[in-house]
């Protein structure tokens, strides 16, 4: 196989991969796409069980590249020896009819060779796509998964660089590892070849060749080494700067923007000082893969000269010998191109593997012995949290209310599955009187939608932002309309009161949403995100401090069109502002983390939940009325500006 080179991330799209088949006697091109409906499940031993278990899942790829390879590679060892064979026999018996069938077979062996050489190449392709990908996809599942145990046990940076470089490495080797096994065969046929024409040049080879590769093998783990470090200085530069990025408004004004300008050159400086330490040795062995074979290439031709001055062989095994010569410094520069990617791949599969053991945060568990394996709870039924002894009547509105709001902040993250899992003893939250816990989180993140009190919004489309679950409500099988979507759109942001935010953004919904939202004040911000959670359309929607960031006037209206929107279906609002209290259907009051009372909100003010609870009721309700100042839009917008 002729020498190649890495695939670069320009040259095929992520999407979808290319590869040829046989279709009644045609080579077609058929497209495949990514990525994996299912990566797999990989073993988190060691980085090389990782390889195998890759290169295990995409075996039939890596032995149809590898087959192309070996043919490839055969090929071209054939053309000096069929070369040889040429010129003895033109030499000999000049034009022959041997002499044509020689020419023959070497424009068979150049068509074989080209032929393998690019159909290879579209496998190698594909190998290097699917084992990237396949890595990629891991990482990003699991990291879903892992909630915000991933962040607290590795550097945000360390997992980007996962991700951005080291997916890439694992792909590399599948890309060489075709070339490494037809350069290995090839090697061992050229070598049979040369011990029958003559043993001396063959020992030559075959002691010669293994000695030049160990020689550069003595290079590679330094190499190694060097590439370890410079990995670790990169991850923590990444980390160091999406920190900075990230808290740039509060070293703002601290004026701390210097002391942490001045940290990241530092660091900055060790990842290039780390480069080139890497770069030292890397050039070295460069250098070495040229002088070392073109000192076994002329070696060879001294030896093979002399044999045939003194009449051992003939001026065709010369010309073949020294063929053989030129032709395996291929499988020693694939060999050391392995080596040399395998080295990369094992470094940063052993930081993927990092990620990879971070425990999942709310992993699935088996049901319990008691519950049916296949009970899935009827729409519409009750939700129970058995460790506040709170109960959410099916179809309805509830509102939990506290002096505490973390108190019924923790009971709505429950409510939701969200968080660390508890053990198989403690209370339960049920939903039609199916622990949530049997049903599994893929049943569970589709029937219940927890939207926490602090909205995170995305870079994007408005569009796109506010579709999260495009078709939640369509029965399977069937589209919206462009007008249906869009007047679905249109009517969550009028039931959210954030129509305003269509003017805010240029070209409205096909306009472009900054990171993180920050082009918009925080009560935009939080009457989109709660568009977005309508949208969802949920079983059972729990909605925590939805209006916290908005004026009196805006909450009420939210309130009502919130009941309208919802009515009939089970809806949790985590609130203690009057002017949502009096839209709900019932209002739950907790107190050290237990229900104390419920009813509806006039009735817990009159007192007809007995005096302690209305008391408690009313203190609650009073004091969140008083903390509620009467801001217009403007001035939101106003002190968020200079919030920033």
């Amino acid at each position: 196989m002729l020498p190649g080179r890495l695939p670069s991330q320009e040259c095929h799209s992520p999407g979808q991969i290319a590869s040829t088949v046989s279709d009644g006697g045609r080579t077609v091109l058929r497209v495949r796409p990514l990525p994996e409906t299912d990566p797999g499940t990989p073993p988190l031993t060691s980085a090389p069980a990782y390889l195998w278990w890759v290169a295990r899942r995409q075996g039939l790829l890596l032995l149809g590249s590898s087959l192309l390879a070996v043919a490839s590679a055969v090929s071209l060892a054939a053309l000096p020896f069929l070369l040889g064979r040429v010129v003895d026999t033109g030499l000999d018996d000049g034009l022959s009819r041997d002499l044509l069938v020689g020419c023959l077979l070497i424009l068979g062996a150049g068509v074989v060779l080209a032929l393998g050489n690019v159909f290879g190449h579209v496998l190698d392709v594909h190998n290097w796509l699917r084992g990237a990908f396949r890595t990629s996809q891991l990482v990003g599942h699991h990291v879903s998964r892992t909630g915000d145990a991933v962040t607290a046990e590795l550097p945000t940076g360390e997992v980007v660089a996962t991700v951005a470089s080291d997916a890439l490495r694992v792909g590399e080797v599948f890309y060489v590892t075709a070339r490494f096994i037809g350069g290995l065969v090839a090697y061992l046929v050229v070598a049979v070849l040369l011990l029958n024409s003559s043993v001396v040049l063959g020992v030559a080879v075959l002691v010669g060749l293994p000695a030049v590769a160990g020689v550069l093998a003595l290079v590679v783990r330094p190499l190694q080494r060097r590439q370890g470090e410079q990995r670790e200085a990169a991850g923590r530069l990444t980390t160091l700067g999406s920190d900075t990025v990230s808290g740039l408004r509060i070293l703002r004004g601290i004026g701390g923007e210097d002391v942490f300008t001045a940290r990241y050159r530092e660091q900055s400086q060790r990842v290039r000082h780390a480069g080139v330490r890497v770069a030292q040795t890397q050039s070295l062995l460069d250098g070495l893969q040229t002088l070392l074979p073109g000192l076994f290439l002329a070696g060879v031709v001294w030896v093979g000269a002399r044999l045939a001055l003194d009449g051992e062989i003939t001026a065709g095994q010369l010309v073949t010998f020294y063929g053989y010569a030129v032709f395996l410094t291929e499988p020693l520069t694939a060999a050391t191109q392995a080596v040399h990617v395998l080295t990369r791949a094992l470094v940063g599969v052993r930081k993927i593997l990092r990620v990879l053991r971070v425990p999942v945060t709310g992993a699935e568990r088996p049901r319990p012995a008691h519950v049916d394996a296949t009970a899935s709870p009827a729409p519409g039924g009750d939700v129970v949290d058995e460790a506040s002894g709170l109960l959410v009547r099916g179809g309805t509105v509830t509102a939990l209310v506290s002096a505490d709001p973390d108190e019924t902040a923790r009971i709505a993250t429950r409510l939701g599955l969200l968080g660390r899992e508890h053990a198989d003893d403690a209370p339960q939250v049920t939903l039609g009187g199916v622990p949530l816990s049997a049903l599994g989180l893929g049943e569970v993140r589709r029937r219940i939608v927890v939207a926490e009190s602090t909205p995170q919004l995305f870079t994007g489309l408005l569009r796109e932002e506010l579709e999260g679950r495009a078709d939640a409500d369509v029965p399977a099988g069937l589209t919206r309309t462009r007008e249906e979507a869009e007047a679905r759109l249109l009517g969550a942001m009028f039931a959210a009161d954030a129509q305003d935010v269509l003017d805010s953004v240029p070209d409205g919904m096909d306009g472009e949403v900054a990171e993180k939202g920050r082009s918009l004040s925080g009560g935009q911000r939080q009457r989109l995100a709660l568009a977005r959670a309508l949208l969802t359309e949920p079983e059972v929607l729990v909605l925590v401090e939805p209006t916290s960031a908005v004026d009196a006037h805006t909450e009420a209206r939210i309130a009502a069109r919130l009941a309208q929107v919802r009515s009939g279906r089970t809806t949790v609002v985590v609130t203690a502002s009057p002017l949502v209290l009096d839209q709900v259907d019932e209002v739950v009051l907790v107190a050290d983390g237990i229900v104390r009372a419920r009813g509806t909100h006039r009735g817990l003010l009159d007192g007809t939940a007995g005096t302690d609870a209305a008391a408690r009721y009313r203190a609650v309700v009073s004091r969140a009325a008083a903390d509620e100042t009467p801001t217009t839009a403007r001035e939101e917008e106003h002190h968020e500006a200079a919030r920033r």
